[in-house]
């Protein structure tokens, strides 16, 4: 059996039980989402800290990785409390409270990296802070605005899977399409210095293959296809970026994959680094949709 037969055979195995996890969390219920995001935030803020080490850094690591648990810890307890709140986009004593304990964890969090780094004694104590605190906000951010995301999307406060499934769908058809169309027609490379093997023609497939998933999701849910359509072009947009941001951190640590948890994918942020960077912008289009 060849090598690439082989990573193939492993990767699709891998990749079967990562969704078999994934809907299982679905099934589970609400408290099996935010496991499944806690967890995505723990092994994704680790291995960011992991490629600032390699790269020469020395990160917090250990109080990095507690900060973000905090931090998404603290925005999931709220997301549990602010259902009813969510649903009518004005439940102020909520609102109140959330940013109260964010802004306290926050705060701390920034306060004690720099007192800790004082008594570290090591050479790079201006690029260590700056790693911690990056890892939070790289990692723990994106996952602590994703527990609120489903019930942001269905527009009515209540949890339903389904609208996870469809936002993680529109992120996969964008890589998907992106890979089928570069490898089929892709002749224009897109940025070679950070991912020789992206193409024009791969983001503009990808760019497609995101729309069409998010036609099925506004005909599944019976949502509105402009507005599907405008967060499935955000969300391609956005996962090219994500993609290229990781690849760009793996090349300047000098590594090939961020982590090896996930056999022939590599690392949660190999894995998960589009889905990462698009929940930010998603979360502010679907906010201002909600407003308008």
């Amino acid at each position: 059996m060849s090598d690439k037969l082989k990573n193939f055979i492993v990767r699709t195995l891998s990749g079967a039980v990562l969704l078999l996890v994934i809907l299982g969390a679905m099934w589970v219920g609400y408290y099996g989402y935010l496991t499944l995001l806690l967890f995505i935030t723990v092994a994704g803020t680790w291995e960011f800290y992991s490629l600032a080490k390699a790269k020469g850094y020395e990160p917090q690591r250990s109080l990095g990785v507690a900060m973000a648990t905090l931090f998404y810890v603290a925005a999931a307890m709220i997301s549990i409390m602010a259902v009813d709140g969510v649903k009518q986009f004005a439940d102020n004593d909520t609102i109140t409270l959330l940013v109260a304990i964010l802004a306290i964890v926050i705060i701390l969090f920034v306060a004690v990296v720099f007192v800790a780094e004082i008594f570290r004694n090591r050479t790079t104590p201006i690029a260590n802070i700056s790693t911690t605190i990056a890892g939070v906000g790289y990692v723990a951010l994106p996952m602590a605005l994703m527990t609120v995301m489903p019930m942001l999307i269905g527009g009515n406060g209540d949890w339903r899977a389904i609208y996870f499934l469809f936002y993680l769908f529109l992120v996969w058809g964008n890589d998907i399409f992106a890979y089928l169309a570069g490898v089929t027609m892709g002749r224009h490379k897109m940025c070679e210095r950070l991912s020789p093997k992206k193409s024009w023609e791969g983001f503009v497939g990808g760019v497609l293959g995101s729309l069409a998933v998010g036609a099925v999701g506004a005909a599944v849910l019976d949502k509105s296809y402009v507005v599907w359509m405008g967060l499935a072009l955000i969300v391609s947009l956005s996962s090219v970026v994500g993609d290229l941001v990781e690849s760009m951190f793996k090349r300047d640590a000098g590594v090939k994959d961020s982590g090896n948890i996930i056999p022939g994918h590599g690392g949660i942020l190999d894995r998960f680094d589009a889905f990462i960077i698009s929940v930010p912008f998603a979360f502010v289009y679907i906010l201002i949709v909600a407003i308008i």
